[in-house]
């Protein structure tokens, strides 16, 4: 078995390409099925088995979530059963995957914590959030495109702010007055066939001081949520760990329910933690989609991992007969 670390989606891994993607006869699905009655939404399965892809309907956080949640907690145990997993982490709602992939909490609790969540977000909806690179085309870091970040956001009257370190891109958000800023003042910048800065669609002001209250509705809602000491080491959006030999149950909850929703999340951090710490022979990314897949081979290049040092190395790292990357949305090496 090959020792790997599992790295959960977040939002915007649910697209057109993956309708179709739940197995309707799978427990997890029907688990789910019967959590989604109890909140009286539409079925997943109507969802995920539409003939056409409504982004208004489907990517609606209340009805997004659960559809990722469920199709990454399948690869998951997949992943398990196939890999010696030393650790799991997540990027933003990845977390929330990762908490219940790791034991931390039931899959039901889980479901309840992204479907109740993605509820809370819609009720207090405002601001977004923005991408931009922070690296050139063949990921190399960008001096420049750090110092526009730098100066928009200094110039936005604390209106914009950091949200996501993601790899070779940051993620931005604000109020709505901070995200015409950020559109307005952030330079254009081609990647491939992409210009940012791209508003992310349905994205609230995640992981900043402007989701307290969602942070304070969840605190009152989800006292109920049952953590457990995981069974396999959990690492967070700072690079914290929390082990099955010493995990504090009322700091996990404190972090999942407070600072993970109101402070930046750094993935570029859990992703070095992990491979510092537990020198994987493999990253497992589950589906749906492949949107972690070059993320986490920026951040390797960044690490100079294995000899890599640019986009071209890691291309050729993941054509070889031992890729470092594992794309289960692909069921195949990520290039």
């Amino acid at each position: 078995m090959s020792r790997v670390v599992i790295m959960c989606p977040g939002r915007g891994s649910y697209t057109e390409k993956e309708l179709g993607s739940l197995p309707p006869d799978h427990d997890l699905v029907r688990a789910a099925e019967r959590r989604r009655a109890d909140f009286g939404l539409e079925p997943l399965l109507a969802l995920d088995q539409a003939t056409r892809f409504e982004p208004a309907r489907h990517l609606r956080p209340a009805h997004v979530s659960p559809l990722i949640y469920v199709k990454a907690m399948i690869d998951a145990a997949q992943a398990a059963s196939e890999h010696d997993v030393a650790a799991i982490g997540g990027n933003s709602m990845g977390w929330y995957i990762a908490l219940a992939a790791s034991g931390a909490l039931s899959f039901e609790d889980g479901f309840r914590l992204v479907q109740r969540m993605s509820l809370l977000q819609e009720e207090h909806a405002g601001g977004g959030q923005v991408l931009y690179p922070v690296c050139n085309d063949d990921w190399t870091p960008s001096e420049d495109h750090r110092a526009a970040i730098d100066g928009v956001l200094d110039n936005s009257e604390g209106e914009a702010m950091p949200s996501i370190d993601l790899g070779g891109y940051a993620v931005l958000a604000g109020s709505s007055k901070g995200v015409s800023h950020l559109l307005k003042n952030l330079p254009p910048v081609r990647i491939g066939s992409i210009t940012y800065p791209i508003r992310l669609a349905l994205h609230g002001p995640y992981h900043t001081r402007l989701a307290a209250p969602v942070a304070a509705a969840a605190a009152a809602e989800l006292r109920e949520l049952e953590f457990h000491a995981p069974h396999t080491t959990l690492i967070d959006g700072r690079g914290r760990r929390f082990s099955p030999w010493s995990t504090d149950l009322d700091e996990l909850r404190a972090y999942t329910i407070g600072a993970q929703v109101t402070t930046p999340y750094d993935f570029t951090s859990s992703v070095r933690v992990a491979l510092r710490e537990y020198a994987p022979e493999r990253i497992v990314l589950p589906g749906p989609g492949n949107t972690l897949g070059g993320i986490v081979g920026q951040v390797l290049v960044q690490e100079g991992w294995r000899g890599l040092h640019s986009k071209a190395d890691f291309q050729e790292a993941q054509r070889s007969d031992h890729p470092i990357v594992e794309s289960m949305g692909m069921r195949s090496p990520v290039v």
